[in-house]
């Protein structure tokens, strides 16, 4: 039975690692050991410790042995099922991190309601929680309550859990106000290629910020008294860049103007919330913000963000691969117009509701209903544009989409240096995907899925992809190591559950 367990263990590393792109050596040099330390370990011929387990997890930032912890680690899908019923669209993954991170602002009381219960979160709070914040779930766990110390002790925050998620970079634009110097683990989350901070750092240099990076440590120094002289110009027009720039103005003595803003759905978020602070800012929605900031913000503050777009995305995409009818409810539909023209292009059935206004009182939703539908390819290629264009995110769930319909779809992901190349995953359901470059990818469609046993890919959207492949093949597929889906999605398979899927969840140990 021992030898067993050790195979087993031995194939979910090797998959990890092959999923990751490195060499046995590769990952023996992470490990401090040798190549063949790292062959015995992957066949299963050589007893490995829960300590050595973990580093080998931290090394390849996948989780291989979970221990104390409920979460789900692989999913067991048997597709082929009809989708039937309606599903609401949770909170936005990517506004509830920004404002727990704009919470470091506030020295009041901070209430977020209905934040995503997602890894990404609870990686966050384990960070504010190693820093002095006090944060407890509140009104049945629903919403979440922050309440920050006098002073952050950054010499204690949690670096395991800060390299887990690159949502720690915006921790700079608000700690730049409350001392002089700190530090910072490097930022981590998805594997998508290279990123650099330089953007960052263009905007947050105005506000008087320096940042030397060694061993794995932003080393951050403010000089004070320095202030924009004039409007900054953000050099990509990056949803975090424009939140960090934004952080920073928020508490600077004076008015800041950002140009080359993200309007996207997370920003116009944070500036309501900036709003409830008591920062004035203008030009919400479009490329020019005008902060008002507010040296000293000390209120008690009660904010709802609203629904996230891509979830809702990958909603409607698993409508269109299960060819069922699906209403979903709460779709912030401002941020979800062109990808919906362009499926209307593609032949897509659908009725939407009238408007009505979210929970901050601010952004547009509607009740989706979708048909199944026959779809053509469209003439053009899918290719995202910061917002209003087609968003980044949703880049993926067309690969999908695109699948099932009839020719021939071009899909150009320009954004990131690798996500495209594990869109080609869904070859091995059934796919026919051709990769032209690591950001281009051929689709050809109509596709009849097949289930398959697979590692989850190590980036977000395109792991929801897969998944959303696996049920619409008849058969039973395995997705193993979903971790990353659980960073940015609240119970999906429990919810896909209540509305006609099956998926089940399950460790191996």
């Amino acid at each position: 039975m021992a030898d067993d367990y050790l195979v087993r263990i031995g194939k979910l590393i090797r998959d990890a690692r092959q999923h990751r792109g490195w060499t046995q050596s590769q990952l023996a040099d992470a490990l401090g050991t040798s190549q063949s330390a790292v062959n015995r370990i992957e066949r299963g011929n050589q007893n490995i410790s829960l300590e050595m387990i973990a580093r080998i997890g931290e090394a390849l930032d996948s989780e291989i042995v979970s221990l104390g912890y409920s979460g789900p680690m692989h999913l067991r899908v048997v597709g082929g099922r009809r989708l039937s019923g309606a599903i609401d669209v949770k909170t936005s993954k990517n506004a509830c991190v920004a404002l727990l991170c704009a919470s470091l602002l506030n020295k009041g009381r901070t209430v977020l309601r209905r934040v995503a219960r997602i890894e990404e979160v609870y990686r966050l709070l384990e960070v504010l929680n190693s820093i002095g914040v006090r944060t407890r779930w509140i009104n049945d766990g629903v919403d979440l309550e922050l309440v920050p110390p006098a002073e952050f002790d950054m010499d204690a925050i949690d670096a395991e859990a800060a390299v887990r998620t690159r949502s720690i970079i915006m921790f700079l634009g608000p700690l730049l106000h409350r001392m002089d110097q700190f530090r910072l683990p490097y930022a981590g989350g998805c594997d998508l290629g290279t990123r650099t901070i330089e953007p960052h750092m263009i905007a947050l240099r105005r506000f008087g910020l320096d940042i030397t990076a060694t061993e794995g440590i932003y080393h951050a120094k403010v000089e004070p008294g320095v202030s924009p002289d004039r409007p900054i110009v953000l050099t990509e027009r990056g949803d975090t860049v424009t939140e960090n720039a934004l952080l920073a103005a928020a508490r600077h003595d004076g008015v800041t103007v950002i140009r080359n803003a993200s309007s996207n759905y997370m920003v116009q978020d944070l500036c309501f919330f900036l709003e409830a602070l008591g920062v004035r800012v203008d030009g919400v929605g479009t490329t020019t913000l005008t902060v008002h900031g507010v040296p000293n913000i000390d209120v008690d503050v009660d904010y709802s963000p609203s629904e996230d777009p891509v979830e809702a995305m990958s909603l409607v995409a698993a409508a269109v691969v299960t060819e069922s009818e699906l209403t979903i409810r709460r779709v912030p539909i401002e941020f979800m117009e062109i990808e919906l023209a362009v499926l209307e292009e593609m032949g897509l059935d659908h009725d939407r509701s009238p408007e009505y206004t979210a929970d901050n009182g601010r952004t547009r939703l509607v009740d989706l209903t979708v048909r199944p539908s026959k779809l053509e390819a469209p003439i053009d290629k899918i290719h995202p544009m910061p917002f209003p264009g087609l968003n980044i995110d949703n880049v993926p769930f067309f690969a999908a989409i695109a699948a099932a319909a009839q020719g021939q779809t071009l899909i150009h992901d320009w954004v990131y240096d690798n996500r495209a190349i594990y869109l080609t995953d869904l070859n091995r359901l059934g796919g026919r995907l051709q990769l032209l470059d690591p950001h281009r990818v051929l689709v050809e469609g109509p596709t009849r899925w097949r289930a398959a046993e697979m590692m989850c890919p190590p980036a977000l959207r395109p792991a929801v992809v897969v998944l959303l492949a696996m049920m619409a093949a008849e058969g039973t597929s395995v997705l193993r190591n979903v971790y990353v889906i659980n960073r940015g999605y609240e119970d999906l398979a429990e919810r896909l559950n209540s509305v006609g899927a099956q998926i089940e969840t399950f460790r191996d140990i």
